[in-house]
């Protein structure tokens, strides 16, 4: 393996505080899924399984009419087969194998394993119709034993964020790495939400509060291009992008005056202007990530520098 492809070189000397971000952001908002409140596995497997090419938002209803018919893996297993493709078929779910595979999966949970359901990727590999990424899901969200997840959203965010090369092998261990030992429960939740929500295609960094943006590669370069994402989204011009200049400048530069701070962002920075490109445009701004705790931004010396 050559050095480049070594985990510890995409990730930021201080990986505690990049968890610690990250996870303070998920558990101080995220989408209120009702499979995020449970711990039981049959729940979460039937979560996973509607949610396969399928918007989460469509995923609330069918998921809890079906736990109201079927509340339990035994009460699945005793269901006729076709009433669960039935169901599966109105609701809009895709293919069908998939509510055959989880019929089959409840039987084997009610009939071959006495109700006990594994507790790791590999054994609940065994079940029908689950795959790695399933299988981990539930180990994850059910008991807390999961891998760290590495998903279309997981590689945007881990290719972005920390510069990492679009190779399988690279991102499996790069998110390893990244996981707080015995915390996939919280963690896959919020990375996957950091996809999902402030990272997506079109990426909303700004607008999200994005916790990782004071290390982020693409927030400070402007490019976020991903494995999915090939052409760049629309940045040229955006709050966002000016805000990733301030980042850097102040890297390279340390602290500065906001007038000797505004022609290094933009060639036509006029301090005493209106509008885009003035000093008040650009207090504006440094005042924005100030708050975020990005900045440390001094508006009565016009002085700004990196927090630290």
């Amino acid at each position: 393996m050559t050095e480049q492809s070594e985990p510890a070189t995409h990730l930021p000397a201080d990986v505690d505080a990049v968890q610690t971000a990250l996870v303070e952001w998920y558990e101080d908002d995220h989408r209120a899924f009702p499979w995020r409140e449970t711990e039981d596995p049959y729940e979460i497997l039937v979560s996973e399984v509607m949610s396969q090419q399928t918007q989460l938002n469509r995923v609330v209803d069918a998921w809890t009419e079906f736990l109201d018919r079927w509340p339990t893996a035994a009460d699945l297993s005793a269901a006729d087969r076709a009433d669960v493709v039935s169901f599966w078929t109105d609701h809009s779910l895709g293919y069908n194998n998939r509510a055959k595979y989880l019929h089959e999966a409840a039987r084997q949970i009610t009939e071959d394993r006495d109700g006990e359901w594994p507790r790791d990727p590999d054994g609940l590999s065994e079940l029908m119709g689950v795959g790695p990424y399933t299988a981990n899901a539930v180990a994850s969200f059910a008991f807390n034993n999961g891998d760290a997840v590495v998903d279309t959203n997981v590689k945007r965010v881990l290719y972005r964020a920390f510069d990492v090369p679009d190779e399988d092998d690279v991102f499996e261990r790069v998110a390893s790495a990244l996981m707080p030992a015995g915390e996939s429960r919280v963690w896959n939740n919020a990375v996957m939400e950091l996809g999902g929500v402030a990272c997506g295609k079109k990426p909303r960094c700004d607008e999200e509060g994005c916790p990782w943006r004071e290390w982020c590669h693409a927030y400070q370069t402007g490019d976020f291009t991903a494995p999915d994402v090939p052409e760049q989204p629309s940045f040229e011009g955006s709050r966002r992008q000016f805000r990733g200049r301030i980042v850097s400048v102040l890297s390279d530069h340390g602290e500065l005056a906001v007038d000797d701070l505004g022609p290094r962002i933009r060639v036509d920075y006029v301090p005493d202007s209106d509008g885009e490109g003035s000093r008040e445009w650009l207090a504006g701004l440094l005042s924005d990530l100030d708050r975020d705790g990005l900045v440390a931004f001094d508006e009565g010396a016009g002085t700004v520098a990196l927090s630290r």
